[in-house]
């Protein structure tokens, strides 16, 4: 007698726990997929009517992204046409003097424009997953870079197969390893698999940033002072575009100065498992 009550309390149990599996997953799987499916409005009336909730939220939420995105193109593309009209006119100026600086300033103004305008058509959830290996990837990101004249160096196994998006993946390495090279002269890339999941860490052999500033070189625009006391030339976006990609695959980016010297910039990248909402419906139905 116990036996069997004790068997049916465990399915009840487990047939009223098991959607929250599924809400749980849902929800992660939203953090990095604003366009992911809705959940099924299937089973109990409580189950139901969460489910509701959960679908009008993920529907809000992605009108409210795709608004602001929509939004800060619409700006940055607009203030290309009187960007371009000063420019005509300061071709004018007579004094090179004057007139050179001036063109100096629009350019940089156009460079930071149109890095806005691609940042705010940053759409790395469209891109699905897939497998990879790690490895190749980063190697192919060294020898482009190599190709341009950088130095790089990788460390790391002879494969390593993760699930995530390559595009993204390979993009925000890019911009770290771009970064490690113009800032500290060259680059060592480390590659370490961790419990679900690799580290890839980008060592440079520059001056190092002050402790106190290292979270704002994750700022939009930001550009810290080089060790002539100057600023820098970019737009100041690499780091952010870098750090939004790796978030939003579930990932971080963090910063340190390394005791011989440099800075250490570390990727840590989840490698994505399979959600399978699609048996939502069966496991509460």
């Amino acid at each position: 007698m116990l036996t069997s009550v004790l068997v049916v309390a465990a399915w009840v149990l487990q047939r009223w726990t098991q959607p929250l599996t599924y809400f749980a997953a849902a929800a992660e799987r939203l953090g990095t997929d604003i366009h992911s499916p809705p959940l099924s409005e299937n089973g109990p009336l409580e189950v139901r009517t969460a489910a509701k909730a959960f679908n009008r939220m993920q529907d809000r939420v992605r009108r409210l992204v795709e608004d602001r995105i929509a939004l800060a193109a619409a700006i940055a593309h607009d203030l290309g046409t009187p960007i371009t009209r000063l420019r005509l006119r300061a071709e004018e100026i007579g004094d090179a003097e004057i007139r050179e600086p001036i063109l100096q300033d629009l350019q940089q103004m156009r460079r930071m424009v149109s890095a806005t305008l691609g940042f705010a058509r940053l759409d790395f959830t469209a891109e699905p997953t897939e497998m990879l290996d790690v490895m190749s990837l980063v190697q192919r990101v060294a020898d482009d870079l190599s190709d341009a004249g950088a130095e790089v160096a990788v460390n790391g196994p002879k494969r390593l197969p993760v699930r995530s998006k390559p595009v993204a993946v390979q993009r925000a390495l890019t911009n770290i390893v771009e970064n490690a090279v113009k800032y500290g002269n060259r680059a060592r890339i480390n590659v370490t698999e961790r419990a679900g999941g690799v580290e890839i860490t980008v060592d440079d052999e520059g001056p190092g940033i002050p402790e106190a500033l290292q979270a704002e070189i994750f700022e939009p625009f930001r550009r810290l002072p080089h060790s002539t006391g100057e600023a820098t030339e970019g737009t100041g976006l690499g780091l952010t575009v870098a750090r939004s990609l790796i978030r939003g695959l579930g990932g971080d980016i963090t910063v340190a100065n390394r005791a011989a010297g440099g800075l250490r910039v570390t990727i840590s990248l989840p490698s994505f498992g399979e959600t399978h909402l699609r048996e939502w419906a069966a496991q509460i139905s």
